[in-house]
């Protein structure tokens, strides 16, 4: 069954290179560059790492329909993993320069393949912070009151929060008139310590861009809570489940006075789907959001696994070594930091 990021791939054939690989032949090698996307048309391939202190472990089995490397369309990596051909393979491959040139030009199919990474991106994120949240951390405590959330009396920001816009991470490469498209369906906000602006479980109504000050995004296992991330300057939080029409799974508040602004869903949704220019700049911004919190858990995964190894714990680190290398692709600052 083909995933949403195989059919808009299958949508550029004709920019892709067909491939055919025997048995036992590999697709493509761990620690070297990454260069593009695989799409397994016929066949079937194992995705294997090495490990440290020796053998071979099984992270992942691709069939037709499947796709891996697909992060590799939107940053240049390193494959974490080998891939090989189990039986005879026939694949498509899609290199990045010339999807990102696709994408450059605004080509529908490019574009749709671009909002389908950021589903796959969010998914694998999704799924990787729950493995992290299996294992216990120093960092579980009780929870504290449940949270609360009213932003009717938010403060306006006592400054020019507008010339702040093009200094934050988030608006790299836009140009003026791009970054004011989307100033023009924020709500700016003050807010003070401690104020909480969405909840685990609630509807996502909106999400929110950080200019000035931090918030911090505090998720649930079971009966304790685990702070998992803290958004400062640049950050955008709350956008995947936004995007998705979909509840929060994790809270957050601000953990110190901070100037946000609120973008809605329901404007929000349309302009980063529309497809002009500014939607470009949306998905990009997005994608290294994204990409940042890839890293941040890959880290904690990377923790993990070393703490498995000297305590002896195989099954546990077999399990934590799946997660981290199965993505096969991770960025070249993620894989030199592992």
């Amino acid at each position: 069954m083909y995933t949403r990021v195989a059919m808009a791939l299958a949508s550029l054939l004709p920019l892709s290179r067909a491939l055919g690989f025997k048995r036992g032949e590999r697709l493509v090698r761990q620690g070297e560059a990454s260069r593009g996307a695989f799409l397994i048309r016929a066949g079937r391939a194992a995705a294997e790492v090495a490990l440290p202190g020796g053998g071979m472990l099984t992270v992942a089995e691709f069939n037709p329909g499947d796709v891996f490397g697909e992060m590799a369309l939107i940053e240049r990596g390193v494959c974490s993993a080998s891939v090989t051909a189990l039986t005879d393979v026939e694949a498509a491959f899609v290199e990045r320069e010339d999807f990102r040139a696709l994408v450059a030009s605004r080509d529908a199919s490019a574009l749709e393949v671009q909002r389908a990474l950021t589903s796959a991106l969010a998914a694998k994120l999704r799924t990787l912070n729950a493995k992290v949240r299996s294992f216990p951390s120093a960092e579980d405590r009780e929870p504290g009151a449940a949270p609360q959330v009213d932003l009717s009396r938010a403060g306006t920001p006592s400054f020019d929060w507008r010339a702040f816009l093009p200094l934050l991470r988030f608006f790299e490469g836009f140009d003026p008139r791009e970054i004011d498209e989307v100033a023009a369906i924020a709500r700016p906000m003050e807010l003070a310590r401690g104020t909480w602006i969405f909840a685990a479980g609630e509807a996502a109504t909106s999400c929110f861009l950080v200019v000035r000050g931090a918030v911090e995004v505090l998720s649930r296992n079971g009966r304790l809570e685990r702070r998992v991330a803290i958004a400062g300057p640049g950050e955008l939080v709350g956008y995947l489940a936004a995007l998705d029409h979909a509840k929060h799974a994790a809270s957050a508040r601000v953990r110190e006075p901070a100037t946000l602004l609120e973008l809605p869903a329901e404007r929000f949704g349309p302009l980063y789907g529309s497809g002009s220019r500014t939607s470009v700049r949306l998905q990009h911004a997005i994608h290294a959001s994204l990409l940042r919190s890839l890293t941040r858990t890959n880290h904690l995964l990377t923790r993990l696994i070393s703490h498995a190894r000297l305590t002896d714990a195989a099954r546990q680190a077999a399990e934590l070594e799946s997660a981290l290398h199965g993505q096969i692709v991770r960025s070249a600052e993620n894989m030199n930091s592992s």
